[in-house]
């Protein structure tokens, strides 16, 4: 008696298990040639998991052409299956083709969510079009499309780090008009902001609005702190700094203690 065929269903948790690993996506590709060749017909869900396992090699093209084939095999192309392509371009640094794309899909009378563009705004501050991220930011919000913590997030750390910390702190006022709580991604972007522009004053304030928030600091926000302290000389509060992270049970790493030496070396 031959061995009864797997259906679909148990392929792709097959696929999905081998991508989950992010290693062996070549496998997965080659996992499901040989499904095909034994006669069983690829689902959307499929698709979806080549489309992922090929921009995750940088095959960019061949993403495109699994969306060719979902369309000529009459399945409706789903938000991840957008939502997967705009972020392999994004992640390979072809962020006009998302946009071009993301137009494209528009046109043709699908949806896109949330994912699709706070994928867009990363991708649009990562290569320093922060204006234009916040113009998509306000676009969105006419589409029905609410925005959330992640944009937001997004473009206050894109700001601070370009030291356009008051438009930064504008962005920041605007989610909470809008009822949308920050988080420590959000602090710590602002932290950042203020003391690359040497407003510590302001940075620490922050730090205490974040107790009052019930969110807690991380390595990260103390060790901000003590570099900031550290370079303007003031060694005592960076050690003032540490001694609170560690009362707070964060513990101390590498980047802490050089940020402390390099303070040392600042006094």
């Amino acid at each position: 008696m031959c061995p009864t065929t797997p259906s679909i269903v148990e392929f792709n948790k097959i696929l999905t298990s081998l991508v989950k690993t992010k290693k062996h996506y070549s496998t997965a590709i080659s996992l499901s040639h040989q499904m095909e060749f034994t006669g069983i017909k690829p689902s959307l869900v499929t698709m979806n998991i080549l489309i992922n396992c090929y921009y995750h090699l940088g095959q960019i093209n061949s993403a495109f052409s699994v969306l060719a084939r979902i369309l000529k095999s009459g399945y409706q192309p789903d938000t991840i299956t957008f939502n997967t392509l705009i972020k392999g371009l994004c992640l390979h640094g072809k962020v006009p083709k998302a946009l071009q794309f993301h137009d494209d899909v528009l046109a043709k009378g699908f949806l896109l969510n949330q994912v699709s563009y706070a994928t867009l705004i990363n991708g649009l501050c990562k290569i320093g079009e922060t204006r234009a991220a916040l113009e998509l930011l306000r676009r969105i919000q006419g589409r029905g499309i609410k925005p959330n913590v992640v944009m937001y997030n997004t473009i206050i750390d894109s700001l601070c780090k370009d030291k356009l910390v008051s438009h930064a702190c504008n962005l920041y006022s605007e989610m909470l008009a809008k009822r949308i709580p920050p988080d420590i991604f959000t602090y710590n972007a602002l932290i950042y902001g203020f003391c690359i522009v040497g407003q510590l004053k302001q940075a620490i304030g922050l730090l205490d609005e974040m107790g009052l928030k019930n969110i807690d600091p991380d390595v990260y926000t103390y060790n901000i702190l003590v570099d900031a302290l550290g370079k303007e000389g003031k060694v005592r509060e960076a050690k003032n700094m540490l001694a609170v992270m560690m009362k707070q049970g964060v513990k101390p790493n590498v980047v802490t203690y050089n940020s402390l030496m390099d303070g040392y070396c600042h006094y």
